[in-house]
C-alpha cells in the first residue's frame, strides 16, 4: 500500500531558474531537496574541492597521525582492521596505500564474515601479537569494541580507531550515556564533543582524512590525497550514506575522476560490468562495481577485492575482476533464492501481520541476510530482520529498516535478548541464542511504536508535470542534480488520465512492458515499466476486462487509462534521439 504525495515548498522557482540559467522545474527541484539561498543552490549545482571540510576538525585525527608517525620512527609494524563490505574493503586500500606511501611499516587483514564477525575481535588481537604487530589501526568498526579493545591494551598494542557508525550507548535515569573504548585515539565524526561540521561520512572518508593529515605532515602535494577521491565516492554511495553536502561534492568529484583512474584492478573491473566509455553514475557504483566488491566478503574472502585494488599488474587484474563478477553472479542467484523462501514464509505465516518482520531462514548463507532482508522489507514496508542458523549455534542476522523505525535504537531496547549487535537507524547486524529468537520477536513488536501511517509507503512527487513539458534539453539539466542517493533521490514526476494506445512485453523473460501513452491534450510518449509487469497486467485486467487488455496489446482501441509517476530520459538508438519516460508507480 502507497500514498503520494506532492512536495508544496515554496520559493520562486522562475526567478531561481533565470538566475542560474535552469528550468524552473529543476529549480523547484532543487528546493524539494531543502535547498535554500543562493550560496546553497550554487554548492548544490557546481560545488567541488572548496565543500570539502577540514580534516583536523575531526577529533583525535591529528592525534592519530602524530601516533602513527612516530610508529614510523620507531620502526614499528602496524597493521589495519577493516570490515568486509565495500566500505571497509576501500577504507583498508585508502589507509594502506597512504601509511606506505608515508613510509609506515603496515600491513593488512580483514575478518572472516562467517568464522569472526563483524569488526576487531579477540582472535585478530592475539594474531595481530603473536605476528609482532605493535599497533592497530581498524577503519570502518572499532568504535563499539570497548572489550575487545580493553583486552587488546591489556595486551600492550597502541589502538587507533577510524569508525563512522553510531556511538554505542546505555539508557540511564538522565538519558543516554555515551560509552567509549580505552584506545588511543579514536575519529569519527559521530562523538558528541567532535567538531567535525559533517557527521554522515563513511567510513573510507575517515580513513581518508586521516591520510589527508599525515600527507600533510609529509608536505606531500594535495594531488597525492586528493588520487583516492574515486575510491572514497564508491565508499560513499555503496556504504548508502546521505548524498548531501560534502557527500554529494565528493561523489560528483569521483564520478568525473573514475574513469581515468590510475588502477589496473579497478579499470577491470569496470571493462568486465560493461563500462568502459560509458558515463558512469552513482547507480553503476552502487548496483555494478559495488555488488562484485561486496561479493567477495559475502562468499569467500573480501581480502581477494583488495587484492584487486592493489594489482597492479593488468593481466592478473583482469583475471581477479572476472572472479569477482562470477561471484557476483552467484551471489545474485543465491539472493533470488532466499528472496522467494522468505516471502513464502511471510505468506504462509501471516508475519505481514506484525509491525516488525522477524524472519527466520536457518539454511540461508548468512552473508545475504541483509540483501534479502532489504527485498522483503520493500516488498511489504515493514522494518524486517532476516536470521539465519551459524555453525557456533547462534542466530546470525542483518536487519533493515524504514522511515520512522531506528533500527539500532529499537536493537538497544533489547539488548537483553542478544549476544551482539550494531549498526544505524536503517540498518543493523545481531546475534542472538535461537531459544531467545520468540522473545526476542515478541518484544521488537511489543516496543515496534509504529502507526498504521508509517506503515505505509509515501511517494513524494516533485512536480505533477504534464508530458507535454517534458523536453531534451529539460532532461539534460537533471544532469545537475546528480549524483542520486539516499536523501538527494531522482526527481519524480507524475500525470494522470493517461491513455495506454498499445503496449508489448519485451525482455528476455517478457517480464517488461513497453507502452505508448496519451494525455488528454493529444500529447503521446513511450513509456517503460521494467519492474512488476505480471501484476500490472492483472490490475489491468481486474479493472477492465480480457477484451480491453487483449485490444491494448494488439494497439486497437481501448478504455485503459492510467495515473503513473515517471522519470523521463532519453533513448538513443541508430543515432536518432526520441523521448521516453520510465514508470516508478501507477494507479490503474
Amino acid at each position: 500500500m502507497e500514498k503520494w504525495f506532492i512536495q508544496a515548498k515554496k520559493a520562486d522557482f522562475f526567478a531561481i531558474g533565470k538566475k542560474f540559467h535552469i528550468d524552473p522545474v529543476v529549480a523547484r527541484i532543487i528546493r524539494n531537496r531543502g535547498i535554500i539561498g543562493d550560496d546553497e543552490i550554487e554548492q548544490y549545482l557546481h560545488g567541488g574541492l572548496e565543500t570539502l571540510h577540514d580534516p583536523y576538525l575531526l577529533k583525535d585525527a591529528e592525534r592519530a597521525a602524530d601516533i602513527l608517525m612516530e610508529k614510523k620512527n620507531e620502526k614499528r609494524k602496524v597493521r589495519i582492521i577493516s570490515d568486509y563490505d565495500v566500505d571497509g574493503v576501500i577504507s583498508n586500500f585508502i589507509l594502506w596505500t597512504g601509511l606506505q606511501k608515508c613510509g609506515i611499516d603496515v600491513d593488512f587483514r580483514i575478518p572472516d564474515r562467517i568464522a569472526d564477525g563483524y569488526g576487531i575481535n579477540e582472535r585478530l588481537i592475539r594474531q595481530a601479537k603473536e605476528d609482532g604487530i605493535d599497533t592497530i589501526v581498524t577503519c570502518d568498526n572499532g568504535i563499539a569494541a570497548i572489550d575487545q579493545i580493553a583486552y587488546g591494551k591489556s595486551m600492550g598494542l597502541t589502538i587507533l580507531v577510524t569508525d563512522h557508525h553510531d556511538i554505542p550507548y546505555e539508557i540511564t535515569p538522565s538519558g543516554k550515556n555515551y560509552l567509549s573504548s580505552n584506545a588511543d585515539a579514536i575519529v569519527n565524526p559521530k562523538q558528541p564533543d567532535c567538531p567535525y561540521p559533517f557527521d554522515k561520512v563513511c567510513g573510507a572518508v575517515v580513513a581518508w582524512k586521516l591520510v589527508q593529515i599525515l600527507y600533510d605532515k609529509m608536505h606531500f602535494s594535495k594531488d597525492m590525497y586528493e588520487e583516492f577521491i574515486p575510491y572514497a565516492a564508491i565508499a560513499t554511495v555503496c556504504d548508502i550514506v546521505d548524498l548531501t553536502g560534502e557527500n554529494r561534492a565528493l561523489v560528483k568529484l569521483g564520478l568525473e575522476r573514475l574513469p581515468k583512474v590510475d588502477n589496473p584492478g579497478l579499470q577491470a573491473l569496470m571493462e568486465v560490468n560493461g563500462l568502459m566509455g560509458k558515463k558512469i553514475s552513482s547507480y553503476h557504483l552502487g548496483f555494478l562495481i559495488g555488488p562484485c566488491i561486496n561479493a567477495t566478503g559475502r562468499l569467500e574472502s573480501a581480502e581477494e577485492a583488495l587484492a584487486l585494488l592493489l594489482e597492479r599488474d593488468v593481466v592478473k587484474a583482469r583475471a581477479l575482476a572476472q572472479k569477482l563478477k562470477m561471484l557476483n553472479d552467484e551471489r545474485k542467484a543465491m539472493t533470488e533464492e532466499g528472496v522467494c523462501t522468505g516471502f513464502r514464509m511471510v505468506e504462509e505465516q501471516g508475519l505481514d501481520k506484525q509491525l516488525v518482520l522477524v524472519v527466520f531462514l536457518p539454511d540461508c548463507h548468512e552473508s545475504l541476510a541483509g540483501i534479502i532482508a532489504g527485498r522483503i522489507k520493500e516488498q511489504y514496508y515493514r522494518p524486517t530482520i532476516v536470521l539465519t542458523r551459524t555453525e557456533g549455534g547462534l542466530l546470525k542476522g542483518s536487519g533493515r529498516s524504514i522511515e520512522g523505525y531506528h533500527m539500532f535504537e529499537k536493537l538497544n531496547e533489547v539488548k537483553h535478548l542478544l549476544v551482539k549487535f550494531g549498526g544505524h537507524p536503517m540498518a543493523a547486524g545481531m546475534s542472538l541464542k535461537e531459544e531467545d529468537l520468540e522473545e526476542f520477536c515478541r518484544q521488537l513488536n511489543e516496543k515496534a511504536g509504529l502507526t498504521k501511517d508509517q506503515l505505509v509507503r509515501k511517494i513524494l512527487i516533485d512536480v505533477p508535470m504534464p508530458i507535454d513539458y517534458i523536453y531534451a534539453d529539460l532532461i539534460r539539466q537533471m544532469d545537475l542534480l546528480e549524483p542520486f542517493g539516499k536523501e538527494n533521490p531522482k526527481p519524480l514526476f507524475a500525470e494522470k488520465n493517461l491513455h495506454i494506445i498499445s503496449a508489448r512485453k519485451i525482455g528476455k523473460q517478457k517480464n517488461m512492458l513497453k507502452m505508448r501513452l496519451q494525455n488528454g491534450s493529444g500529447k503521446k510518449v513511450d513509456a517503460l515499466l521494467f519492474q512488476g509487469a505480471e501484476q500490472f497486467e492483472e490490475q489491468i485486467l481486474q479493472k477492465y476486462g480480457e477484451q480491453a487488455v487483449s485490444r491494448m496489446y494488439s494497439s486497437r482501441e481501448n478504455p485503459i487509462v492510467i495515473a503513473c509517476t515517471y522519470y523521463p530520459d532519453i533513448n538513443e538508438y541508430q543515432g536518432r534521439e526520441t523521448i521516453q519516460v520510465v514508470i516508478q508507480n501507477y494507479i490503474v
